[in-house]
Formats: structure tokens, sequence, C-alpha cells
């Protein structure tokens, strides 16, 4: 998935977006890039390959600016180079923008566009919609905002982006539809990004746009947000619960390591005041106005993908067992686009580490038109799923870098597992004896697996044997 970051206010945009950058690599990319005003002059930077060779490139280049906006890219449309890397510019370059997902219908909008006579450079259905902003306002008498506001109404598909322009020194414009996005409020001062980790060390207050959301951000006037069919909106300012020294390695060779060890912590955080072994019993909060839907449930539909997916397949099993109702897992990106029966009697849980999915985002909506009770089980506290669902629980993981995912998956599993104890007691499907043996072996697993990290050295000797084993018989009669 592609990064995006952006700054506006009265620091070195530049550094703030460079580091943004970094804090997105784990997402994986091919190219990046920046925008940068000042003093209504705009300068764009874009390298192929990793942000330090962005780094490199601009070296010895005049980065000075307090508006930029940059741009981690993952090749869709067009190969990975310097010409389709974002951001991308009006034929005029006086807009800059940056955008994450696919514009549908951009080859109808680009033959439209060159008829009209722009040129386009890259190969990029991005690039045909900061032309398409550029049309809009130079033939029409409405500002930059409302002109991003009426292009976007002729979009079709997925996008986030963040729009600049020379002429708007201290405005930003930003806008999602199926795509995550965040504005960040400082002093004085605004970041938008992707996701939260890039803002998590200047504020805590965020607001997560909304589909059909679109803001302008602005040094004079603030933060305004309306809809792209012009309604206003009152924002939603929230404070982010992640702390900056989960983002960083603390002391291991790499992430995915760190959130290895992290699992003992993010269990027993996801459990934290939701177990009582002195009252035998498991709550939790975020589902209990919906436990009678849970517990009348003829069926439940899990909805993933990944990582989280597998972790429905686990559900499955402890749903079942425990609490024997049938369930169906169903991998969300083809549940979106078939017909699925699903009833107003049908629970559907979407189980995602962001709250950010798409394709679960979009069976999630799929599911509610069709009246079916829905429960989200997602990291992310204020994402989208969280706001989609009636209910749910958030497993309290804490942000997950390692593109391997590990404690995301466990955390998932531990909220599956309790979610099924609970409902399997209200049902009487499973023995007070056996519920109560349950629940002490969850109490203590976070200690059973720090034993088991605690042998790492020996894992990692077994791992080797494996591994010279592997390459042998791969290898060795080659």
């Amino acid at each position: 998935m592609c990064g995006i970051v952006a700054y506006l206010g009265p620091k070195n945009a530049y550094e703030i977006v460079i580091k943004g950058l970094q804090r997105l690599e784990y997402r994986g990319y091919d190219s990046s890039g920046v925008a940068i005003v000042k003093e209504k002059s705009v300068k764009v930077f874009k390298q192929k390959g990793k942000v330090q060779d962005l780094i490199d490139f601009t070296k010895d280049k005049d980065v000075n600016g307090n508006l930029a906006i940059g741009h981690t890219r993952w090749a869709t449309h067009g190969l990975p180079n310097n010409v389709n890397a974002h951001p991308h510019q009006s034929g005029d370059k006086k807009i800059s923008l940056v955008h994450n997902g696919i514009i549908e219908n951009y080859s109808i909008l680009k033959e439209e566009l060159e008829l009209r006579g722009h040129k386009f450079k890259s190969e990029t259905d991005t690039e045909v919609l900061v032309h398409l902003i550029e049309e809009i306002y130079k033939n029409s008498k409405h500002n930059l905002f409302d002109a991003v506001r009426l292009a976007l109404n002729e979009v079709i598909g997925a996008y986030a982006i963040v729009v600049i322009s020379n002429e708007y020194p201290d405005e930003l414009i930003a806008a999602r539809k199926s795509s995550p996005l965040v504005v960040g409020i400082g002093e004085g001062e605004y970041f938008c990004a992707s996701d939260a980790t890039p803002i998590i060390e200047y504020t805590k207050n965020v607001v997560y746009l909304e589909d059909g959301e679109i803001a302008q951000i602005s040094l004079k006037n603030g933060f305004k947000l309306k809809t792209i069919e012009n309604q206003t909106k009152t924002p939603y300012i929230q404070e982010l619960e992640m702390h900056l020294e989960t983002l960083e390695k603390g002391g291991y060779d790499h992430f995915m390591l760190k959130e290895i060890y992290e699992q003992p912590q993010s269990i027993l955080d996801s459990m934290r005041g939701r177990i009582s072994i002195s009252k035998g019993n498991v709550v939790l909060g975020g589902i209990s106005d919906y436990e009678e839907k849970l517990v009348n449930a003829k069926r439940l539909i899990f909805i993933a993908c990944g990582t989280s997916w597998h972790a429905g397949l686990v559900g499955e099993y402890l749903f079942e067992e425990i609490a024997r109702i049938p369930v169906e897992v169903e991998y969300a990106s083809e549940f979106r686009y078939r017909n699925p029966i699903i009833n107003e009697d049908d629970v559907v849980i979407a189980i995602s580490q962001s709250g950010e999915t798409a394709d679960t985002l979009a069976a999630i909506k799929l599911a509610k038109e069709r009246k079916a009770t829905l429960i989200g089980i997602c990291n992310v506290v204020g994402s989208s799923i969280s706001r989609e669902t009636h209910c749910g629980s958030y497993t309290h993981a804490g942000p997950e870098i390692g593109v391997a995912s590990t404690k995301a998956f466990t955390a998932q599993v531990t909220i599956l597992t309790l979610m099924s104890m609970m409902i399997g007691k209200r049902k009487g499907t499973i023995s007070n004896k056996r519920f109560n043996r349950l629940l002490v072996e969850m109490s203590t697993i976070h200690e059973k697996l720090e034993i088991v990290l605690k042998q790492n050295d020996l894992i990692e000797k077994i791992a080797k044997i494996y591994q010279s084993l592997v390459t042998h018989f791969i290898w060795g009669g080659a």
C-alpha cells in the first residue's frame, strides 16, 4: 500500500515529510517523492528506489518551505520510475497531488482531457486526476478547494489525496474514498498521512476522514470539512492512543522480531479488564448491547483479508466448538463481488488489524444493506471499521510495523476466543468446569509465551538445521 505524508506549519516541511515517509517504509514501495511550496513557487523531487535515494538526490537542493506533500508509491499504473512516481503536477505545474487508490474511469477522463489540449507525461491514473482539477480550476470561477471537490464528483474508484498549489501557499486540501487518510491537528500546524504513524511524534489530536469527505486546511482559516456534495460537516477530533516508542525498534534487529517478543504483552492487553477469575466470567463491553444477537444467531459470517482471514479460520473452530454456532469464513475481496445470501438474523464479524481494509469495508457495507448485525474486531481506535460496524472489540495490540503479521494475529485470536467463551457460557453450550479451566488457561497464556520466547537461541539453532536440510534437498542433487 502506498504512503502519504503532508505538512503545513511554521517548521521545515521537507524534514517532517521525509521522516514520515521513512516511518511508512514498512508498507513496501518502489519510488518516493516530495513537492514543496515556498513563496508561491513549487519544487518537486522524485526518485525510483528507497526514501534514502530521494534524500541523497535532494542533499544539495533547496528543500526549504513550510508546505509539502510526500508519497511512497507501489506501482499500479505504469512502471516504477521517476516519471510515474508521485507527486504529480498539473500541466502548468501550479497544482501538485499525491494519491493512494485507483481511479477506475481514468482512461475515459484522460481521452476527454486530451481533446481539450492536456498532455500527459506519466502512465498513471493520478496524473489524470490532477489535470482534471486544473481543467475545472482554470475554466470556472471556483477556488481550488471547490475545483478539487467538483473533480472528485467525476471520479469513479478509490482515493486518498492531498493537493497543494503554489497559488495557495498556506493551504492543504485532503479527501478520501475507500482509502484511509488521517489529519493531525497541532499547535498552529497540520499534518496529513495515510495512517497515524508519521503523526504521533507531533500531535495526538487527529481527525479520520470518512468516505466522501474533503477537508480544507488553512493556517488562516483553520480546518473546514465538507462532503464532495458540498454539505458542511463537523470534524470529530479524537486522541491517538499509540505512543512514539512503539514505532521504534527498541534495540531489536528488526520490527518483526520486536513484535514477536511483544506478543505476551499484546495478548495480556487484549484481555485486560475483560476476564475475571474470581467472578468466573468474560465481559466484552464493546459488544454487550448486541450480545443477545450473538446468542440467538443462526449463523456467523467472518469477513477478512490476509492474516485476519486466517484468524477467522481459527475463530470458526472456536465458535463452532464452544458456542455451537455455524460459521462461514469469507475472503472479503470475493464476498463483495458475488451475491451472498445474508439474512437479518445473521451476525457478520469483520476482522482487520488496521480497521481500514478496503475490501473488508466494502463487504461490511454490503452486509449492512442486507440488515445483518455487524461486529468489528480491529486494532485502531476510531478507524473506519470501528465506525461502520454496530459494535465491536479492540485488540489493543499496538501498531504493527512488521509486514509478516505476528501480534495482530494472536491478539485477534485472543478476542475471538474470549467472544466464543462468553457466548458459549450464555448459551450453556460449555460446562462451568470447562469454562473455568479455559479462563485459567487464558489468564496465564502470556506467561507461557514468555517461557517459549526465552528459548530463542535453541529455536534459532533448530531453524538453521532445517534450513540446511531444505537447502541440501533442493540444491544438493542439482
